[in-house]
């Protein structure tokens, strides 16, 4: 099997030998087309008409009916300028008229070659027809050869060598044949390129069959001649184009996996990929190959890879191996850099981040797989001020500072997670490889480096402001300058005090803020620039977020939630002063972080919310927020009303709610705010908030006019119906539950029933006339319900006592229901004549209907004696007395105002 793939460097021979005899008879033939072409081209030329046709000083002009002999056409030969002379020159626009007045013919058109089928299949599918045709007969006569026993092995690389270099001389002279004959070659078809082609994977063939196939070679002789083959392969790209340059960086980063060893030397193999890699980066960089580069640097990251875990001894390797590619890329990549291709100013070019964000990538893996050994943080920290040094002086490159901010993080945070207490033990143990180790990086190195690394992104994001004509550039310098000294802070924090109070971690928190703030000040007081105000809005950010770092640090846990509130209370009013529309979205994006908190944990601190009602951690946890984004939504209503604002309100409205309900909730249930079910006393306080709440949205949407306001007033508004329905009037319904109500006036149900319907009345007097009426009547019979409720419930425990769903209704209790309906729709006739309200007398009506229905349907039959008639005979005097209220009050009162009108006019 292994001697079958031996012929394959015979097979690209024979190929190639083949291309190069066809090509030489396509030369001839193209030689006779260019002599064509350039005939043509001469006739294309202007030819200057006979002296009888042109306007000479002192000719008369040519006697009118003689007709004019065409030019003589021209021989097909070779055209030769006439000598300059004055009778020579050619005629200009105003002269260049016949005779008879009428402009000269143009000349004739260069002729266009036309590549019909003839001329495709010669120069083009002949050559690949052919050479396929051929080489499956030199593969079978090697095969013949081989099964005769006619070549042996040394014969066969020899023969291999010699074919390779035949092929590689054959393009060479083809080459430089054409390159005489100015023949330009056939883009599909160029046979200089194949030759070439062919000759070198014949050459690659062959080195690799002597050493893997035979024997006949020890890998460090392979590889040195497989690395000297694809070295002269990118060496020939220069003047074969980028065929070959792909075949060589191919065969260049392979040969390494081609030739293996049982004690590889990683020093050996990283210094030979060093000289591939600066190879490779020069070709690209002469020949503006991109694909190039971007292919080298793909492979040279792959080749980082291999025993990164092998243990201390593989660190300084790898290290060699990503710097020394760094270093390459940003000599020879990077635009606008040392050698590097040309750059413009303000844009960021990908390839040139791109590369020295790779390397950065590889220094990072190496970090992270060696347990933070020194010599690679060193390394890595070296690679980052490159990164930055290298951005400074080219615009091309910043896109590998925001690259290098978030490795640095990467970097540290894995490093505060690996000494993490809560991730070091679970249910099932200890996680394998999470923890220190004895090869982990010291604290001091680490605490060395951030300091370092703070220090630089701050300086340099800062130094960089107002220098590029880019608006993007400053931008993402401010923006690195922020969040790495952040999120330092914060992994230094982690790992160093567990995530518990500190004092120190505070200080260094305020200190981080007054820097930021200082440099809000300073780029507030310069010319405005492109990109300035965005990056005036990341340093004022950086210095809230550090404030509220410092107020996490200092204090505890459940402070979180409050500094960033605090925070996006600050970024509003930081809006205002600075109008920068970014400062608004972040303001948003904070009240959504602190939502989102809370719906992870409801009590914001856990179990230490403590049992006092009121005054415990929900006040601060939702309190001191809800006030913070109240705040916030008034200075972002200054500038406009638009989806952050929106977003701020809803968070402010629903941190209001929820600090209500959750300290009903925590009241209620003496301090277990996750108890699964509900009683009265807990709906009845729900439904009480949640329309005080509403009449509230009602009063303030008619100010702000907020979208948000006015749903949350209907939402609120829904909610109190649907827990009134359903908890109040059924799932709490004290006659039909076992639940004690209380004392005889001061119980629950004056707050389940009375305060509700007090409130619903109020509530809907505050949409009369501003939402529909059907929105207004649905809100007053809901108070209607709830007043009848009340009445109900309250004589109900008159005669039953706190527990009202035992017990038989005696006869006495049916007539004070009635005499109780009846004075209660008494008394709202009485409020509806008194203030004019039409719709008091309404419900008064519906009252006193459900009176008579039940004097007719419920007493007549139950009641006996005296209490049946005593309810008829006061249901009808209660009757008679309305009929007489409307005839000689109401109705009165309109007639003696209707004369006056038309006396007015």
């Amino acid at each position: 099997m292994l001697d079958e793939f031996a012929i394959l460097p015979f097979l690209f021979a024979i190929v190639a030998v083949i291309v190069a005899v066809k090509a030489m008879n396509e030369i001839g033939e193209l030689r006779r087309r260019l002599d064509r072409m350039e005939a043509a081209a001469a006739l294309a030329r202007p030819v200057p008409p006979p002296l009888p046709q042109m306007f000479e000083q002192g000719t008369a002009p040519a006697s009118p009916g003689v007709v004019a002999e065409p030019p003589p056409i021209a021989p097909e030969a070779e055209w030769t300028p006439p000598a300059a002379g004055p009778q020579t020159e050619a005629p200009t626009e105003t002269t260049a008229e016949t005779a008879d007045g009428l402009p000269a013919a143009p000349p004739p058109p260069l002729p266009q070659p036309d590549r019909g089928f003839e001329e495709t299949l010669g120069t083009r599918w002949v050559v690949w027809i052919g050479g396929l045709t051929l080489a499956l007969g030199g593969f079978f006569m090697v095969r013949y050869s081989i099964e005769a026993g006619l070549l042996g092995p040394g014969v066969r690389v020899l023969l291999g060598g010699l074919f390779a270099l035949a092929l590689l001389a054959a393009g060479e002279w083809t080459r430089r044949k054409e390159s005489i004959s100015t023949i330009e070659a056939t883009p599909i078809a160029n046979i200089p390129a194949i030759l070439t082609a062919a000759g070198t994977a014949v050459a690659f063939a062959t080195v690799y069959a002597a050493y893997a196939l035979y024997g006949f070679l020890v890998p460090a002789t392979a590889f040195i001649l497989l690395g000297l083959v694809a070295m002269g392969t990118l060496a020939a790209a220069l003047l074969h184009g980028p065929a070959l340059a792909g075949l060589g960086i191919a065969g260049a980063f392979v040969t390494p996996i081609l030739v293996s060893s049982g004690k590889p030397d990683f020093w050996a193999l990283y210094v030979y990929l060093a000289i591939v890699t600066a190879a490779a980066f020069g070709l690209a960089r002469v020949r503006m190959w991109r694909w190039l580069a971007v292919t080298t640097i793909v492979f040279a990251l792959l080749w980082t890879l291999p025993c990164l875990q092998c243990g201390p001894s593989m660190v300084a390797p790898h290290v060699f191996h990503v710097i020394a590619g760094f270093i390459l890329a940003a000599l020879l990549v990077v635009c606008g850099f040392m050698f590097g291709p040309s750059a413009q100013d303000g844009e960021i070019e990908p390839i040139s981040s791109g590369s020295l964000a790779a390397y950065l990538l590889g220094a990072t893996l190496i970090v992270l797989n060696s347990s933070h050994a020194d010599v690679a943080m060193v390394a890595f920290g070296l690679l980052v001020a490159g990164s930055l040094f290298v951005a400074k002086r080219t615009d091309a490159a910043v896109g590998a500072v925001g690259a290098a901010a978030g490795l640095v993080f990467i970097v540290f945070a894995e490093w505060a997670i690996r000494a993490n207490p809560d991730m070091l033990v679970l249910p099932g143990g200890p996680i394998a490889g999470i923890g220190p180790s004895a090869t982990d990086g010291s604290v001091s190195l680490h605490l060395i480096s951030a300091a370092i690394f703070a220090a630089g992104f701050g300086v340099a994001g800062f130094l960089a402001q107002g220098r590029s004509s880019s608006s993007t550039i400053p931008v993402v310098w401010s923006a690195t300058a922020v969040f790495t000294p952040l999120a330092l802070l914060v992994a230094l924090y982690a790992r160093i005090a567990n995530l518990d109070r500190s004092i120190p971690f505070a200080v260094l928190a305020v200190i981080l803020a007054a820097a930021y703030a200082a440099a809000t000040e300073i780029l507030t007081k310069r010319e405005d620039r492109p990109g300035l105000q965005a990056s005036i809005a990341l340093f004022a950010t950086g210095a809230l977020a550090a404030l509220a770092l410092a107020l996490t640090f200092a204090l505890e846990k459940g402070w979180l939630t409050i500094a960033l509130a605090l925070m996006s209370a600050g970024t509003a009013w930081i809006s205002v002063q600075r109008p920068i529309p970014f400062l608004r979205s972040l303001a948003a994006i904070l009240a959504a972080i602190v939502v989102l908190r809370i719906g992870y944990e409801p009590r914001i601190v856990g179990h230490a919310v403590g049992t006092t009602p009121i005054f415990n951690w929900l006040l601060w946890g939702y309190g001191i927020p809800a006030l913070s984004f109240w705040a916030g939504s008034i200075f972002l209503r200054r500038g406009g009303d638009d989806a952050p604002l929106r977003i701020v309100e809803s968070a402010a409205i629903l941190f209001t709610v929820l600090l209500a309900f959750m300290e009903i909730r925590h009241a209620v249930n003496n301090g277990d705010v996750y108890r699964p079910s509900a009683g009265l006393a807990e709906v009845a306080l729900q439904v009480c908030v949640a329309l005080a709440m509403a009449i509230g949205l009602e009063r303030l949407r008619l100010r702000t006019g907020s979208v948000v306001h006015n749903a949350g007033a209907i939402l609120l508004t829904v909610f109190a119906g649907l827990a009134s329905v359903f908890g109040l009037l059924v799932l709490e319904n004290p006659m039909l539950w076992s639940i004690d109500v209380g004392g005889v006036v001061i119980n629950l149900l004056l707050l389940g029933y009375a305060l509700p319907a007090v409130l619903a009345l109020l509530l809907s007097y505050a949409v009369a006339g501003r939402r529909p009426v059907e929105y207004a009547n649905t809100i007053t019979a809901g108070a209607l319900i709830l007043a009848l409720a009340y009445v109900t419930f309250e004589i109900r425990r008159i005669y039953h006592g706190p527990v009202m769903a035992v017990g038989p209704t005696t006869g006495a209790e049916q007539y004070t229901y009635s005499i109780a309906y009846l004075a209660f729709g008494v008394g709202m006739l009485g409020v509806g004549i008194l203030f004019n309200s039409q719709r008091a007398r309404l419900a008064s009506a519906v009252v006193i209907a459900l009176t008579i229905l039940k004097a007719f349907l419920i007493d007549m039959s139950t009641l006996t004696g005296v209490y049946r008639a005593l309810s008829f005979m006061c249901l009808g005097l209660v009757l008679v007395a309305i009929g007489w209220l409307y005839q000689r009050i109401l109705f009165r009162r309109r007639a003696a105002v209707a004369p006056a009108v038309p006396t007015g006019s």
